[in-house]
């Protein structure tokens, strides 16, 4: 019998959860609203380290090539677990969208199930639960929809607002600015 210890502070698993969340943000916006160079995907990693550091991250990957040695060093200690499919379960029920967005909510939770690498779905009897082709579709136009609407609710835009900044000012297209340094 095997027993763990969870400690919310341990290291490896601000690193792991850092990694994944990174992971899910960049790979989802790269899937389903516009693709990201590597460049691009590397800086959105890089970016976030110095603050995971304030809560103890302190190896939290920096680059696609530091997350792939995460995973891989991860890999052989991941298990599958009957939460999964209740988390699942969970987020497809749960009220989060507006009212007329949530015969959506599916979409997106099968979107999110297409996020995770084909042999960590294996793992945690996730193969299926994805999304079929004409949905993946209609999940990246809503998203290249879903990148162009400001609205005023969103803390990104009021953030703005209370720096006296324009609601669209974090919304600026990627080719209005031109390379980034």
């Amino acid at each position: 019998m095997r027993i763990f210890l969870y400690c919310a502070n341990d290291p490896d698993l601000l690193n792991w959860v850092q990694g994944t969340a990174a992971y899910g943000f960049v790979q989802a916006y790269h899937a389903y609203v516009q693709q990201l160079s590597a460049s691009e995907r590397d800086r959105c990693y890089a970016e976030g380290v110095p603050a995971t550091r304030l809560f103890g991250a302190t190896g939290a990957p920096g680059s696609e090539a530091e997350l792939e040695a995460l995973f891989h060093a991860t890999a052989g200690r991941l298990q599958r677990s009957a939460i999964v499919l209740k988390f699942l379960a969970i987020m497809r029920s749960a009220p989060i969208l507006p009212l007329p967005l949530r015969p959506a909510k599916h979409l997106l939770v099968a979107a999110a199930v297409d996020l995770v690498p084909c042999s960590v779905q294996a793992l945690l009897g996730l193969t299926g639960h994805g999304l079929h082709r004409w949905e993946a579709a209609v999940v990246r136009q809503a998203g290249a929809l879903a990148d162009r609407l400001v609205m005023e609710t969103n803390p990104a835009v009021q953030a703005c607002r209370r720096m006296r900044l324009p609601a669209d000012y974090l919304y600026v297209h990627r080719s209005a600015i031109g390379a980034c340094p």
